[in-house]
């Protein structure tokens, strides 16, 4: 493969060549065991980590040779050993390691939030375009059949005009995690887990707020003193359409949302899992019937879809711009708690999902997870 070919996009290949670079929780536990899944068009062929024993054990269980370290980056890249990157590590290094990934013609699925900033974000889109590679935002409830079908419910009509979105998404996370860190790191319940439900409201409602209004709560516990342990928003939609949503650490676990029509609401709960059945109830009417979507593996979808676009030489959807339009929003939430105002917003709109994007696939096998603890310990 030509570095020409990189740039426009095509392989020459029938599979898409990865190196995922972190080997936290998510890429360990859901990420790389979807390959299996995605084999048609996906190859697992590398690993980043500055942890000799995760490299090791998750080599021999992936049968992965390409073994490497932070400081190898660059020269793996530029080797063209890999043709796109998996990018699993915190938050405050995305920018960073998707530019350079650009920079060298190799492809990027980037976790969500896409970045910290707006200017890092901006810098992302703008490398990708230059390198005339593949940036796409790892948001797999675009892919994820409830929530899909959620969109086709609405868009179908089914509870009238869509008003109001409120949506609960909590979890408990132990002191010394990175989800801890301080704002200017991409830390706190907003940039980790409020993220789902600013994306979920959006693709809802099939539009961009306005504004946003927001509230956080700290508390005296000694695990948020770099960081919100909650955060209470308020989005305002065009058509007079508003969503509110709050999240926190520290809690029991809740992952739901509710929109309500003018003739019915449906909730989604759990809204947010990849682990969980997720059950529907769609009340019209005064009529309430049940739904349950089964649990499937919803990292594999994303990483054949991803493939596909690089294979076809299409533009991803979700795209950087989708995944920037987020960490807006977010800058607005943290503007908003920190002046007690409410902050404007001027969003370009962007493509979102619809059902014709649904993809399942059978819940993947457990692997040993090396090193990486889940948020709760």
């Amino acid at each position: 493969m030509t570095r020409e070919d990189q740039k426009n996009g095509a392989t020459g290949r029938e599979r898409v060549r990865y190196g995922v670079v972190g080997l936290g929780w998510i890429s360990q536990s859901a990420l790389m065991p979807a390959f299996d899944n995605a084999k048609a068009n996906s190859e697992l062929v590398a690993l980043f980590s500055d942890t000799p024993e995760k490299l090791d054990q998750l080599g021999d269980e992936y049968g992965v040779t390409r073994l490497h370290r932070y400081d190898e980056f660059d020269a793996v890249l530029g080797s063209g050993a890999v043709d796109a990157i998996y990018i699993g590590l915190p938050n405050h290094l995305h920018a960073e390691y998707t530019i350079r990934a650009a920079r060298a013609g190799v492809h990027v699925l980037c976790e969500k939030p896409m970045a910290v900033t707006d200017e890092e974000c901006e810098a992302m889109v703008t490398a990708a375009e230059e390198g005339g590679v593949k940036l796409m935002i790892a948001y797999r409830l675009h892919f994820e059949p409830a929530n899909l079908h959620a969109i086709s419910l609405l868009q179908k009509g089914k509870i009238g005009d869509p008003r109001v979105f409120h949506s609960l998404h909590t979890m408990d996370v132990e002191a010394g995690n990175i989800r801890l860190d301080p704002p200017e790191k991409g830390g706190g319940p907003v940039y980790d887990i409020g993220v789902y439900c600013i994306n979920a409201a959006r693709y809802l409602f099939q539009d961009e707020p306005l504004s946003v209004t927001a509230t956080f709560a700290h508390g005296d516990d000694p695990r948020f003193t770099e960081c919100e342990s909650a955060a209470s928003v308020t989005l305002r939609f065009p058509n007079e359409r508003l969503a509110t949503f709050t999240c926190g650490f520290g809690t029991e676990k809740a992952s739901r949302y509710t929109v309500v029509g003018a003739q019915g609401m449906l909730t989604l709960d759990p809204a947010y899992s990849y682990e969980q059945d997720i059950r529907h109830e769609l009340t019209v009417q005064g009529k309430t019937r049940k739904r349950t979507f089964k649990a499937g593996d919803q990292f594999g979808p994303q990483l054949s879809y991803f493939s596909d676009c690089v294979l076809s030489d299409q533009q991803p959807e979700p795209s950087g711009h989708e995944g920037w339009n987020d960490v807006r929003i977010i800058r607005a939430i943290h503007q908003s708690a920190a002046t007690g105002r409410t902050v404007p917003l001027e969003l370009a709109a962007e493509p979102m999902p619809d059902q014709s994007q649904t993809i399942r696939m059978r819940p993947v096998k457990s692997k040993p997870v090396v090193l990486a603890e889940p948020p709760g310990g």
